[in-house]
């Protein structure tokens, strides 16, 4: 079952996040790798910010987070993650299927460069690769971080939100 994000949920969101986030350790720059990958007040950061996160319940226990947050003219998937025993069983796809089924115009989404993995998720849900230029352009406007993770990160659109 997928439903909003409850602020019940907040725990369950927090330890997903940074229990899937173990998949980027020794993969992602060692500078930009901290413990824990996002702390509570980070998560609670993101969600005053406008990210509204979608959960995955199955069998009584939540597997997975994905959140989206308009942003001017564009819509970010936001935080997608999957716990470890779920990965690669299709709970990934369900949470984006959901996402993308509401959803109208331009799709961003910014992952780490050296997660060949990510990339290759979000290519399969009709997300294409942005050029350097473009990606930097769209981290400019879209999005507020550190520049050593402009350098580290990629950018995918989706040109047609909702038909993946």
């Amino acid at each position: 079952m997928i439903r909003p994000f409850a602020e019940s949920d907040f725990d369950d969101v927090h330890a997903i996040v940074n229990e899937a986030a173990q998949a980027y350790r020794g993969v992602i720059p060692a500078d930009r790798w901290h413990e824990p990958y996002m702390s509570g007040e980070e998560l609670r950061k993101e969600i005053a910010a406008g990210v509204s996160f979608s959960v995955l319940v199955d069998e009584g226990r939540m597997i997975g987070v994905m959140g989206v947050q308009r942003v001017r003219d564009a819509t970010l998937i936001r935080h997608a993650y999957v716990r470890k025993l779920a990965q690669r069983q299709g709970t990934g796809s369900a949470l984006m299927h959901h996402l993308l089924a509401g959803l109208r115009g331009r799709v961003l989404v910014g992952t780490w460069a050296a997660a060949h993995w990510a990339i290759r998720f979000y290519e399969r849900h009709g997300f294409r690769l942005t050029s350097r230029e473009e990606k930097d352009r769209l981290l400019s406007t879209y999005w507020s971080i550190p520049d050593r993770q402009r350098e580290t990160s990629v950018v995918l659109i989706l040109d047609e939100g909702g038909k993946s």
